[in-house]
């Protein structure tokens, strides 16, 4: 195939093509000056080792965008895989908004005040470097400011639809 031609495929095509990659699932939160916001995501990366930047990408029309533009920071809390209903909280369209988005699932506070979730395999907390819009999506740069891991947990992993466990 020539490089310039393009075969034809609809969406769900391309949502399998790329769910076919096993990845992390992670719960990307934030806090304005009076509600948090979460929402669960598997498009992660780490971008570089020095400085220790990340990478988030986050639907353009999502609530947790603007949110994060405008504040300018955001965690990302690694699942562990014992999560799995933290990631389809987060998921869902009928959570709770605004204050009480988190009232009902233990968290602390980061050092950039973005909610950090109880359990997590690890925590990622980030200022905002840099913003970059790709189709319906923002892709976010984040400077990590702190971390932590919990050595011993598993993570929650994603692949082909379903949720899976290391074994």
């Amino acid at each position: 195939m020539d490089r310039n031609e393009s075969q034809i495929f609809n969406s769900r095509d391309f949502r399998e093509a790329v769910g076919a990659f096993p990845t992390g699932i992670n719960v990307i939160t934030t806090r304005s000056q009076d509600a948090g916001y979460g929402l669960t995501a598997n498009a992660f990366s780490s971008v570089s080792l020095d400085p220790p930047l990340v990478l988030i990408c986050v639907g353009s029309s999502s609530q947790g965008c603007d949110v994060i533009l405008q504040i300018g920071a955001f965690a990302v809390n690694v699942l562990s895989h014992d999560q799995e209903p933290l990631s389809r909280f987060f998921a869902s369209k009928d959570r709770p908004r605004g204050r009480d988005a988190f009232k009902d699932v233990p968290h602390s506070e980061a050092i950039t005040g973005c909610p950090l979730l109880d359990g997590a395999a690890a925590h990622l907390d980030c200022r905002l470097d840099a913003a970059h819009e790709a189709g319906d999506h923002m892709i976010f740069i984040g400077a990590v400011v702190a971390l932590n891991i919990d050595g011993d947990a598993k993570p929650l992993i994603f692949h082909g639809g379903q949720y899976a466990a290391l074994k």
